[in-house]
Order: structure tokens, then C-alpha cells, then sequence
């Protein structure tokens, strides 16, 4: 069976953001047990011009992206909770999957999700998260049993290196990136 390939997508405009790494995280954990992954952060989200359903034309970075998620057998998607929403920057990329609606797999069709959610307080971090698993589903995907939050306003949870540096939170991360991975390969098998 080959390795799956697993999709980080997350981030915000501000370089080593917290939601990025801890993206970053899970995928490292997905290639500690033998997946494949590929990152769409910060700086690759916002090259990506608005999303605009009557223009049908694709820049190289939209394709890519579009490319990725049509190929993976898994994704981890990162939001900061802005105002108890999706953040724009991580919507607009999910927006773009809208190129997946005639696939024969469309959008995240029988692949599992994992949820990470980076906010300056719990409220926004429950809230945040139950925004992003509702948009999962309808793209037809599975949110993994776990959903990863971490309120950011007790400080950072990432070293200088990108490296978690707190053992629990850590845990959720490979947690939930065991869940997307396994679920790839029971859906492979």
C-alpha cells in the first residue's frame, strides 16, 4: 500500500504563526509514521488571489493547491478563530476546492479532516472549531473524533524552531494526526 499523502493547509499572514506550527506539528507526526505531506501555509495562502467562481482561470499557486487536495488521502486544516469565525485567509483556500465539485471524488469525499484551531481564548476556540467542522462537512469530509484548540493567550506553545513545546499539547497533535492517517489507510485498504 502506499504511503498517503496527507494535506496541511493553515496559517495566518504573520511569519511562524502559532496555527501554522501547530499544523506543521501534526504533518511531521504523519511522516514520523510513514505518510507523505505537503504544507500550504501562511505565506502560500496569501498568494492566492480571491476566489471568484465566474473566473474559472488558475494561477500556478491555486492549481497546486487544488492539485494537492484532489490527489490527498487526508488534511489537517489550521484557523486562527477570528471573531468566532474561519479566518479569511483559510476560507478563501476552501473556497478554491470549490474546483472539486465535479470530480468523481468531489471536495474532501471520504477522507478524514483534523480540526486545529489557535484563538486568544476558549470562547473563540470552541466557536472557531465548530465553524471549521461544519464547513468539513459540508465539503463532505469526516472531522476527525478529535479537534485540536489551544488558547493562545497564556503564551506561546512553540519554540523558535516550530517545535511544540508543551508534552499535552503535543499529544492532541499526534493524536489527531494518527486519527487522519488511519483513517487513510483503512479507506486505502
Amino acid at each position: 500500500m502506499p504511503a498517503p499523502l496527507i494535506v496541511g493547509i493553515g496559517g495566518t499572514t504573520r511569519p511562524g504563526s502559532s496555527g501554522e506550527k501547530a499544523v506543521r506539528a501534526a504533518l511531521a507526526r504523519a511522516e514520523r509514521t510513514g505518510a507523505r505531506t505537503r504544507m500550504f501555509g501562511g505565506a502560500e495562502l496569501a498568494a492566492l488571489p480571491h476566489f471568484a467562481p465566474e473566473d474559472s482561470s488558475r494561477t500556478p499557486a491555486q492549481r497546486a493547491l487544488v492539485e494537492a487536495v484532489r490527489t490527498c488521502d487526508g488534511l489537517v486544516i489550521g484557523t486562527p478563530g477570528y471573531h468566532g469565525g474561519v479566518s479569511g485567509l483559510v476560507k478563501n483556500a476552501l473556497d478554491l476546492l470549490e474546483d472539486l465539485r465535479d470530480d468523481s471524488r468531489p471536495y474532501f469525499e471520504g477522507r478524514a479532516v483534523g480540526c486545529v484551531v489557535t484563538a486568544a481564548g476558549w470562547q473563540a476556540c470552541g466557536v472557531t472549531l465548530t465553524a471549521l467542522r461544519g464547513i468539513v462537512h459540508a465539503m463532505r469530509g469526516w472531522p476527525t473524533p478529535l479537534g485540536v484548540t489551544f488558547n493562545t493567550s497564556g503564551g506561546g506553545l512553540f519554540g523558535p524552531d516550530g517545535a511544540c513545546t508543551d508534552m499535552a499539547a503535543q499529544a492532541n497533535l499526534d493524536m489527531l494526526a494518527d486519527q487522519v492517517t488511519g483513517f487513510a489507510r483503512r479507506q486505502a485498504a
